[in-house]
């Protein structure tokens, strides 16, 4: 990969991917000996350069695939067939709706020995969304979620913040269930629906060191069950959004003093 063969009218020259102006020789051997994992703005930009017709831009999606969990990659590959996903997270904010700051917070929390490659793999899911034709999708947050500091009061702010563009996102709902809900039928813990074309529909939930999905009858019909009950305790998608702003603002809005990691 050290180098191209790019043709002009003075025919075939080599073009080392050293002399990219937008790289560094170090970068460059790194991702050569798999030492770092190549970002989708690298090889969009290296696509660009050496007009490749997009063929890096398609590689880098497999590869950043395989930074993911083994148990979790069969999960990505069927959340980037689904054409409909409905998901409840009593703890944390989707994956999908992340920030690169608040994914990173709780990617660290794991200790993993490849954090940039696995940040790297959680951005990629989500261009899902970005699709000309993205998943319609449907996702309740418990308010512990807005509650929660992650990685500290600005990147709530950025997280929240992020949670309120999606009210103008054609595809995508989001609603919270308010404390005030009490008990509720998903007290067990989160999970996710998905729903696909030709494929039967899945149920995906997580433990403490892995994921499992369901294709099992029984057990859709049930979450979807308690996902209707959720829906109906759960604030309007309005309601949600006034309910985020707010929380945006009194719990992680400016302040004089210095921030303290975690305090809010």
């Amino acid at each position: 990969m050290d180098a191209v063969h790019r043709r002009g009218t003075g025919g075939a020259r080599r073009l080392p991917l050293t002399a990219l102006e937008f790289c560094t020789g170090s970068l460059i051997g790194q991702i050569e000996t798999t030492k770092k994992v190549p970002t989708r703005d690298f090889s969009e930009r290296l696509d660009a350069a050496l007009g490749t017709d997009g063929v890096f831009s398609r590689l880098v999606g497999l590869v950043l695939r395989s930074q993911l969990p083994t148990w979790f990659q069969q999960y990505a590959d069927m959340e980037a067939k689904a054409t409909y996903i409905s998901t409840y997270q009593a703890q944390l904010v989707y994956g999908l709706l992340q920030t690169e700051e608040y994914a990173r917070a709780v990617l660290l929390t794991g200790m993993p020995d490849d954090l940039e490659g696995l940040l790297a793999a959680r951005l990629e899911r989500q261009r899902i969304l970005e699709r000309e034709q993205p998943p319609l999708a449907w996702a309740i947050l418990d308010e512990a979620v807005l509650h929660r500091p992650i990685g500290g009061r600005k990147v709530m702010r950025n997280q929240l913040a992020r949670l309120l563009e999606f009210t103008r996102h054609r595809w995508m709902r989001i609603q919270v269930l308010p404390f005030s809900a009490g008990e509720h039928s998903s007290l067990a813990g989160s999970f996710t629906s998905m729903r696909f074309e030709n494929d039967p529909d899945i149920i995906y939930t997580e433990d403490l060191i892995s994921g499992h999905m369901t294709a099992n009858p029984e057990t859709i019909r049930e979450a979807a069950r308690r996902y209707a009950h959720l829906q109906a305790a759960a604030l309007s998608v309005e309601d949600s959004a006034a309910l985020i702003t707010r929380v945006m603002e009194e719990r992680y809005g400016d302040r004089s003093e210095p921030e303290e990691r975690g305090v809010a």
